[in-house]
């Protein structure tokens, strides 16, 4: 595999090290030496930046220390040595220290870099309540801007004007602010943020108390959430005075999805976490987020010093990476969250069947009943809304309608569920009127020639349609669409018939992987029974497949997955390319590290042991280039003219009234050549 594929820096990501070294109290020599190996070890480690407490080189509980000279003058002698120490070390360090200047003294973050300091931040919001009394020692630097601060034999950038940009990375841009500046109601790093900085670091003491951790992480994810960046935070720990406080060393690392990393507390010594960050994603997230860009038009950002560095990023390791994937990104493996989400996806769909129903005055739907995932999921939606309107559900009008490829157990599934539920059921035999079609338009199987064809398939989805939607009239009900996203971003349905239309689709917002855990997730809550719970388990172990030809010996069932992939990966594939609008090579990356291994990382829990299954780069690949082509070149047309149908998911909606609108006579020429040129 080439170097160039493995490493984490040719897609968009960068390595960060939140570091908490054991601190001598009042000793900065002992401090600069500590923080220089921590720097070397996350150096090491591939990371391009390192992050220390505030007031690191000193001990943020020196209290009236900090007004003795001996002290101040041992910290910039400490300053000194630690850039000398690091001069062969190409990450950004940024460490905490109290430094007097012009007759104040400030609680500063000082950024080095190859033994040079970039630039001097001092902290702006100084606490004076509960158990902090700042101000006793420290000057407020929030109005210091455009400033120098001598150093040594060289002038620093100082102020709270400065961002950290790497020159030789894209996308990554460093503020920095220090501990209560995160606490305020307007923190400082909101103007570094909207000045274009994607890495926001905060150096804090915070002492602990009971509570406080998932504080410190609720503000860390806000502030990410708001800014559209990475925030880390570095808290102080092992060897702080324990007179009056605790301290528990906390590391945290959000973006804007939520958390990345967080270390364990209360270690004791030294602690390092290591988090990989895609900033390349913040900055195009940034892109689709209009009001971000305006909060920067009207006034939100100030001018900033904008200093620049390189990171000489080791682009020819393999790193690994250090990120929270999930394999099914539109499914996660936390089961609490899982529970969340189905609850909610359920909810948005019976919700906007019932309103739909409300509004037209009508009663009654009606629904194909396959004895398939889809189908499946569309009977429980409309049985919901049905309880939920107060309506019998017999005004579910269910029909199974077998064709030429029909298997016994699927039909049999079919009729098990609807009496299980308690709908109006009845069967209708496609295959009379798909054979005399077959026969009308001169078709070889119209005569008995065993000649399965797209005309073949399509005449049994036209059949199906035809027959639900003259339901739909002869009994004042309208017609329940069933397809989902999953087979709307492939294609995998016949326009206008079929799958494609409806009076009202309920699951075109939802991808397959999810129709699956819905439906385990039913079986979970018990929502139906027994009997039902079971029939929907024989469902969820069918395999999935079209069954518009008939399986012969020589011929098996169709198995639609070894056309069109497996929906594991092509759901994984959706969503990085829809959501996140990524590289196909760095949709691959992604793909590999979520999938190649089975025993690493989390799946979500309903998952059999059996069923988790690995995938190598190659098979990635493969199916990969199946979405691309089919995504981009044949699918377009069909997605442009689906029903209404409510969204479900964040930012992955296919309709062309709302997340994705696209032209459909376009190609997918640079995805392919992309995917070829950067994946092994």
């Amino acid at each position: 595999m080439p170097t160039h594929f493995k490493s984490l820096y040719n897609h968009g990501f960068v390595r960060a090290a939140v570091c908490t070294p054991h601190v001598a109290i009042g000793d900065p020599e002992t401090n600069a030496r500590r923080i220089a190996a921590l720097a070397r070890s996350a150096w090491q480690e591939g990371a391009v930046i390192a992050l220390f407490p505030e007031l690191a080189l000193s001990a943020y509980t020196a209290d009236e220390l900090f007004f003795q000279q001996p002290l101040l003058d041992r910290v910039r002698t400490a300053i000194a040595d630690l850039a000398q120490a690091t001069r062969d070390l190409t990450p950004l360090i940024v460490v905490g220290a109290p430094l007097a200047v012009d007759g104040r003294l400030y609680n500063c973050a000082l950024a080095l870099h190859r033994g040079r300091i970039l630039g001097v931040v001092p902290k702006s919001f100084l606490p004076n309540y509960r158990e902090f009394y700042e101000r006793r020692y420290f000057a407020s630097g929030a109005g210091v801007t455009n400033r120098s601060i001598r150093l040594g034999d060289a002038d620093a950038p100082f102020g709270v004007d400065l961002i950290f940009t790497a020159s030789d990375v894209p996308d990554l841009t460093v503020g920095i602010e220090i501990c209560e500046d995160l606490w305020t109601p307007v923190p400082p790093s909101t103007a570094a943020a909207l000045a274009g900085a994607t890495v926001l670091l905060n150096l804090s003491a915070s002492n602990v108390t009971v509570g406080k951790a998932e504080l410190r992480k609720t503000l860390c994810r806000g502030q990410a959430t708001r800014t559209i960046s990475a925030y880390l935070y570095s808290a102080a720990g092992a060897g702080e005075s324990t007179t009056d406080l605790a301290w528990d060393g906390h590391a945290i690392v959000c973006d804007d999805r939520g958390l990345i990393a967080e270390s364990k507390r209360f270690a004791p010594d030294e602690g390092m976490l290591i988090a990989d960050i895609d900033v390349e994603r913040l900055a195009k997230e940034r892109m689709k987020v209009g009001t971000w860009g305006d909060c920067a038009d009207a006034g939100a950002a100030r001018s900033f010093r904008r200093i620049e560095f390189r990171a000489e990023p080791p682009r020819d390791r393999d790193l690994g990476l250090n990120y929270p994937l999930e394999r099914f990104p539109f499914v996660p493996s936390d089961t609490v969250r899982l529970d969340e989400d189905c609850y909610e996806a359920y909810n948005i769909q019976v919700h906007g069947l019932t309103q739909r129903l409300k509004a037209s005055g009508i009663e009654k739907v009606v629904l194909g009943v396959s004895g398939g995932l889809d189908s499946t999921h569309a009977l429980i939606v409309c049985v919901q809304a049905m309880d939920r309107l107060g309506l019998p559900r017999e005004n579910v009008l269910a029909y199974t309608l077998p064709g030429f490829g029909t298997s016994p157990g699927t039909k049999s599934n079919a009729w098990k569920l609807m009496r299980s539920f308690g709908v109006t059921a009845a069967e209708i035999d496609i295959g009379p009127v798909s054979r005399l079609t077959l026969t009308d338009i001169g078709h070889p199987a119209g005569a008995g020639a065993p000649v399965h064809d797209i005309t073949y398939e399509n005449v049994q989805a036209g059949a199906r349609t035809a027959y639900l939607f003259r339901l739909a009239n002869l009994h004042d009900a309208i017609v329940i669409g069933t397809g989902d996203m999953s087979e709307l971003a492939l294609g995998w349905c016949t326009y206008g018939v079929g799958d494609h239309m409806s009076h009202y689709g309920v699951n075109a917002g939802v991808p397959k992987t999810m129709i699956q855990h819905l439906i385990r997730w039913v079986i979970a809550r018990d929502l139906f029974g027994d009997e039902a719970s079971q029939i929907l388990d024989s469902i969820l172990e069918t395999e999935i497949s079209p069954e518009l030809v008939p399986a012969t010996a020589d011929k098996p069932v169709q198995k639609t997955e070894d056309v069109i992939g497996p929906y594991a990966l092509q759901d994984f594939n959706l969503y990085w390319t829809v959501r996140h609008g990524f590289r196909p090579s760095k949709i691959a990356f992604l793909a590999w590290h979520a999938w190649h291994d089975a025993a690493a990382g989390a799946w979500p829990a309903n998952i059999e042991a059996a069923d988790r299954r690995a995938y190598d780069l190659e098979t990635i690949k493969r199916w990969l280039r199946v979405f691309l082509f089919r995504f981009f070149t044949t699918s377009q047309f069909k997605r442009s003219a689906i029903p209404n149908s409510p969204k479900v998911l964040s930012g992955a909606s296919l309709s062309p009234r709302g997340d994705w609108r696209a032209p459909s006579d376009g190609n997918a020429r640079i995805w392919l050549e992309e995917l070829d040129a950067n994946v092994p």
